[in-house]
């Protein structure tokens, strides 16, 4: 079998391969025989029809089948061996019709070829790193919800933004009475919390209430009519519950309100758990800062790989693509592309194609690799931040390792952690190349800047 490429343009090319019996004509006999072998043929036992019976019989359809394997097979073997750097896959020319009579073929498979970048990262380059401020209302915010997610519930005597209420949740009649039929709605140990209502007009309405006091409340407006919400609150089913609009009324027997956690050694060792430096409250909100620091650490990432993004395509994007090649590809691959709106969506695929090539070209140059132990380490953050979003952050090694390797056996996921990891060594490998323009802004003045195209 002989393959060989020709180059019609500067990006596009005809892979040809020209094959003779000798390529197929062992493989062929080999599928034929199994048929025979395997398949119930009518007018002949299992295994005793000739090779000749199965050629006229079967033969074209497994000589194509043969030929097409045997020769996209070489093809794709001659792109790796001789290292041709293609875009998108083989197409081929045009799709012949197999003759049992001829002995030898030639193929050809259109094929577009990737442009040479020239890229180069170093001090010339300078980049926009924005670092976001850590301000006092930043730190008072967190000190705030630190202070009451430590806290403890406790009685109180005034229904508060925050409170739990307990107590009877009547249903009313349409004059506002309190319903006594069989079938009326009461609830001798009800609990509501105002703070998680959707209707701010409902949640006010119990502000200000004291123990004994009674409030006349529409349970269905708390909640958006949400049935499995009113179910819970009214202790019914959620058939029941999916009808009902009526008023009620809450005679309030008990008030819990949050007490929240008071500075000391106590409470730091519960906000920095292992930290046994942070002894007093300056130390405390120096950790604090750093904290909040670390958590606005990835947003300066992000922007940082949007901006070198779009520096680098301005800077390094001006090449020519096989066009015509990788329309007439993605049409062939894509049922949404035709001919009629492959013009338009091009368009809009050109510039991700070029950032493609041009991140393939720097990892290549930059040498990115991507080991195991990195993708453990990447997959262990993820599942340290979903232990913390249900309170539990002080978690053995071992329970965070085993989850991370759960994680990372679905393969969706592991390819995009893989994508992720490969992303991050990419960027801050640019970032020790280039000049790194630092600027310190406020949370508002960084948000308007991640608005900007």
């Amino acid at each position: 079998m002989q393959v060989t490429l020709e180059k019609t343009g500067d990006l596009d090319g005809i892979i040809k391969v020209a094959v003779t019996s000798d390529d197929y004509a062992e493989k062929v006999n080999k599928e034929l025989k199994e048929i025979g072998r395997t398949r119930q043929i009518p007018g002949f036992r299992p295994g005793h029809v000739s090779l000749e019976q199965l050629r006229r019989r079967f033969g074209k359809d497994v000589k194509s089948h043969v030929l097409n394997e045997e020769v996209f097979r070489a093809v794709i073997d001659y792109i790796r061996e001789n290292k041709v750097n293609v875009l998108g896959e083989p197409l081929p020319v045009e799709v012949q019709e197999i003759n049992l009579n001829d002995s030898d073929y030639t193929f050809s498979y259109e094929v577009g070829l990737a442009p040479e970048i020239n890229i180069t990262i170093d001090k010339d380059l300078t980049l926009p790193y924005y670092t976001i401020a850590v301000s006092d209302d930043m730190v008072k915010e967190q000190d705030t919800a630190l202070c009451e997610r430590f806290g403890a519930q406790v009685p109180g005597e005034e229904v508060d933004a925050k409170a739990l209420v307990k107590g009877a949740i009547m249903q009313l009649d349409a004059e506002g009475n309190v319903l006594t039929t069989e079938d009326a709605i009461q609830v001798t140990d009800g609990i509501v919390a105002p703070m998680y209502f959707t209707d701010k007009e409902q949640a006010d309405l119990f502000l200000g209430k004291k123990v004994g006091d009674k409030v006349v409340f529409n349970p269905a407006k708390t909640c958006g009519g949400n049935a499995a919400e009113l179910s819970s609150m009214l202790h019914i089913d959620k058939e029941k519950a999916a009808e009902v609009t009526s008023d009620f009324e809450m005679a309030i027997s008990e008030i819990i309100v949050l007490k929240p956690a008071q500075h000391g050694e106590e409470f730091y060792k519960e906000v920095f758990p292992g930290a046994a430096e942070i002894t007093d409250e300056a130390k405390y909100f120096e950790a604090l800062k750093s904290m909040i620091a670390a958590q606005l650490a990835p947003n300066s990432e992000q922007m940082f790989a949007r901006d070198t993004h779009k520096i680098l395509v301005e800077k390094f994007g001006n090449f020519d693509l096989p066009a015509a090649f990788l329309k007439k590809w993605l049409v062939a691959r894509n049922e949404g592309l035709t001919a009629e709106n492959i013009e338009e969506e091009f368009s809009k695929m050109e510039p991700s194609i070029k950032w493609e090539l041009i991140t393939e070209k720097l990892s290549a140059d930059l040498d990115i690799k991507v080991n195991d132990e990195d993708m453990l380490g990447y997959a262990k953050g993820i599942a340290a931040q979903q232990f913390a979003q249900y309170g539990m952050t002080n978690l053995d090694d071992e329970v965070i390792t085993n989850y991370a390797k759960r994680i990372l056996e679905d393969k969706k996921m592991a390819q995009r952690i893989h994508d992720d990891v490969s992303g991050h060594k990419l960027f801050n490998a640019i970032k020790a190349l280039a000049t790194i323009d630092n600027k310190t802004v406020s949370l508002d003045e960084f948000k308007t800047l991640a608005q900007q195209a």
